[in-house]
């Protein structure tokens, strides 16, 4: 018997784990066919909201966060590059890299939702920023983003321009920190299981098919 399942992925467009998580979540998902037919819904989580929009050199935003030299934080680049790749995405980031507000990705992605076209967006907001290394917080961006993704470009202009969904948005964000979600991505399935971190397809499969299995 198919089991609905409702999934939340909290995730930041800067975040590459969550490109990781998201690949192989639907990787699993793939794989266990008809047992689970999902509901994918992406949450919005901002791992820098006070990031200015000009941004901040990747490298010296990592040492002051996370106090990483550059050897470290070169290797850290070069594994993360490694599972992204295993999932089919290439990260392009360097030492050289910017990190950037992402608070309007977060709203535009989340009329996407009402659009039927948020996973798609997010993967096209990923490419164009660890990919091509654009700013996702720039409305030319974000505009050409979803205008690649088959929506309407004049209304995310207006979306973008408005302010519209900013406080929806940031009640949302408020929602998932007040939960307990302090990083991610973090998978909560049917409002009571949470997989945390960027975890291969083989974790996603064997959570789903116990999930599944419990129903």
């Amino acid at each position: 018997m198919t089991k609905p399942m409702k999934i939340d992925f909290v995730s930041d467009v800067s975040c590459p784990w969550c490109i990781i998580g998201l690949g192989g979540l639907e990787e699993a998902l793939s794989r266990v066919g008809d047992l689970v037919d999902a509901t994918i819904t992406l949450q919005p989580f901002e791992l820098n909201p006070d990031m200015p929009p000009e941004g901040q050199n990747l490298g010296e935003h990592v040492f002051q966060k996370y106090g990483a030299t550059p050897e470290q934080s070169a290797a850290n680049r070069e594994h993360i590059r490694a599972r992204a790749a295993e999932v089919g995405f290439t990260i392009a980031t360097t030492a050289d890299s910017r990190i950037y507000n992402t608070f309007d990705a977060h709203r535009l992605l989340h009329w996407a939702g009402l659009e039927g076209r948020q996973l798609p967006l997010k993967r096209a907001l990923f490419e164009a920023y660890f990919t091509r290394g654009e700013n996702p917080g720039d409305h030319e961006v974000l505009v050409a983003a979803a205008e690649r993704v088959g929506l309407d470009p004049v209304e995310a202009r207006e979306v973008l321009a408005s302010g519209r969904f900013a406080d929806h948005v940031r009640s949302l964000e408020r929602q998932w920190y007040e939960a307990g979600i302090s990083s991610v991505p973090a998978i909560i399935i049917d409002g009571k299981y949470l997989i945390s971190g960027g975890q291969p397809a083989d974790a996603f499969e064997r959570a789903l098919r116990t999930i599944a299995a419990e129903a």
